[in-house]
């Protein structure tokens, strides 16, 4: 110990250095790197295996079987592990990096670490330079044969050194370093009793994501990744494709996220979920595609993919009782209708209007704004009427930008509520759909509503047919799960005719009624953003 941190613990009369020594040292032993999500299983007693190392771009150090090795996460030289090699590593390249890599024998966040002053990792930036790696080397040689001096504080920037430490028992005991040769019969047995020593993962696991260690924003994206690998590995099958991504944002990845914390895009680095599955994609873990204009869908998984197979479902999702799963279904049924705002556009022949408050063509403004602009300009060019307040006359742009041809020659003057609807009218129609959890997204055009329609079929039957699902964010797979579990009728998806990569929900029997309640009610979309609810059959008069 030093002070209150233990420096060094012993193993079969073997002296190992605790990540408080790592700290100060971090150069000590040769490292690997791992991803921030799996410390959390090797603080819960799993082993570090070879399909969560990463491969750097310099390649892995040289270790033989039996070799002590430090586990640093990716982007940081602390180390918050210590391991031994259970294969060399050139076995390691050999095998694939499949199975498992490192017998750990000690972590951040464990019992040992609990008896010191519980401070997080520092930060220290990764060596990139061939000189630094020839700095380290020698400073490695140095210390060879040597006591080391070991520095430490309880604040882990911050260290001061500490001399004079003796070790006892120096005929029996070492201090393991990165290349020092042990003997592979006994680094087999401790691998075996390691592997054999599960902690129970319920021990404050938050303290991983709370320390300081992590900025915010690297919190969310281990978090996006833990939930993204977790929604795929267990959520999302092959005839669920295509997928809106806001879909398996919402009814996927929500459920999988652990409870006390929650998925925040805004807050992780990516800013836009849109950009998290840009960076899966160049991973080749899976592909987007625009099908609808302006809605994104998941059209392909490779769920052989490295990453998903490695992916170790955490365990408190896999041992989670009836009624945790219960609860998580009900969350994959929530759904959050999208706010639509109508926007507008600067085009050509309206451009004059606008110029004179600073905007160009193709500006993109709300109604309020228009209305604010028209209003400013009117008073500037003092267009009021004198007589009637409620008129304002018309000036030669206005003219131009509002009036028809045949009109010209016979408006003079334009109620305040005509001018501005004609102004509306003319500007180009845009319209800005925000989903929940996601940013908003601009579209072209009016939003086109949710068409809903009653078809003859043979032998006198009638069947509903839904469109435009897609545009409000509802998934027309689980929409057509749902409708027919409530109504016990028959639902496919078929190709919208004339229409490329567009589906429809056909559902058989007159099913409005039922249908306005869940879009309504249950969804709360507003009234006007569905079409054909007036075609709902007659409800008979009970005598």
């Amino acid at each position: 110990m030093n002070n209150r941190n233990p420096i060094l613990f012993e193993i079969e009369k073997a002296l190992y250095p605790t990540v408080y020594t790592l700290w100060v040292y971090p150069d000590l032993l040769p490292a690997f790197s791992t991803w921030p999500p799996v410390l959390q299983k090797l603080a819960g007693g799993a082993d570090l295996m070879l399909p969560g190392v990463i491969v750097p771009s310099s390649g892995f150090p040289q270790v033989e079987r039996g070799t002590l090795c430090a586990v640093t996460l990716l982007g940081n030289r602390a180390p918050v592990a210590v391991g031994v090699a259970t294969m060399s590593t050139a076995e390691m390249l050999a095998a694939g990096m499949k199975g498992k890599g490192f017998a750990v024998l000690h972590t951040y966040v464990d019992h040992l670490w609990e008896y010191g002053d519980k401070s997080c990792p520092p930060t220290l930036a990764p060596l990139v330079t061939d000189s630094a790696e020839k700095e380290s080397a020698e400073d490695e040689e140095e210390m060879e044969g040597k006591e080391p001096d070991i520095s430490f504080s309880t604040d882990p920037l911050q260290c001061v050194d500490v001399g004079d430490l003796s070790l006892k028992e120096q005929d029996s005991c070492a201090i393991l370093i990165g290349k020092e040769e042990r003997n592979e019969s006994r680094a087999a047995e401790a691998a075996e009793d390691a592997s054999t020593e599960v902690q129970e993962q319920s021990r404050d696991d938050r303290l991983l994501m709370a320390c300081p260690f992590f900025s915010s924003a690297e919190q969310m994206d281990a978090l996006f990744n833990q939930c993204f690998f977790h929604a795929l590995k267990c959520k999302v099958k092959k005839s669920d494709l295509p997928l809106l991504t806001s879909t398996f944002l919402r009814s996927h990845m929500f459920s999988c996220c652990p409870v006390g914390q929650q998925l925040d895009i805004k807050k992780s680095s990516y800013k836009k979920f849109s950009k998290f599955l840009q960076c899966m994609q160049h991973q080749k873990i899976l592909q987007v595609k625009e099908l609808n204009k302006g809605v994104e869908s998941i059209v392909e998984v490779d769920w052989k993919h490295p990453d998903i197979k490695a992916f170790a479902v955490p365990e408190g999702f896999s041992s989670a009782s009836a009624a945790q799963d219960s609860k998580s279904e009900d969350r994959e049924q929530v759904y959050h209708a999208p706010e639509i705002i109508p926007l507008y556009g600067v085009s050509t022949k309206m451009l004059p209007l606008f110029q004179e408050s600073g905007h160009k063509k193709g500006s993109i403004l709300s109604s309020n704004e228009v209305r604010n602009i028209i209003i400013n300009y009117v008073k500037t060019n003092e267009l009021v009427d004198e007589t009637n307040k409620n008129f304002v006359k018309v000036n030669a742009i206005l003219c131009d930008c509002l009036l028809d041809k045949v009109e010209q020659d016979e408006i003079s003057n334009l109620k305040w509520d005509d001018l501005l609807s004609r102004c509306l009218e003319r500007l180009q129609p845009l319209h800005q759909v925000t989903f929940f959890g996601q940013e908003p997204i601009v579209r072209k055009g009016n939003i086109e509503p949710i068409d809903v329609t009653i078809a003859q079929r043979s032998s006198n039957k009638k069947v509903t047919i839904i469109k435009n699902l897609e545009l409000y964010g509802l998934d027309p797979q689980c929409v057509a799960n749902i409708l027919q579990q409530k109504v016990q009728a028959s639902a496919t998806i078929t190709p919208v005719p004339g229409a490329k990569d567009r589906v429809q929900v056909q559902i058989q029997g007159n099913q409005i009624h039922h249908l306005a309640k869940m879009l309504l009610e249950e969804y709360q979309l507003p009234r006007k953003y569905v079409q054909g609810l007036e075609k709902a059959p007659k409800l008979g008069r009970k005598k």
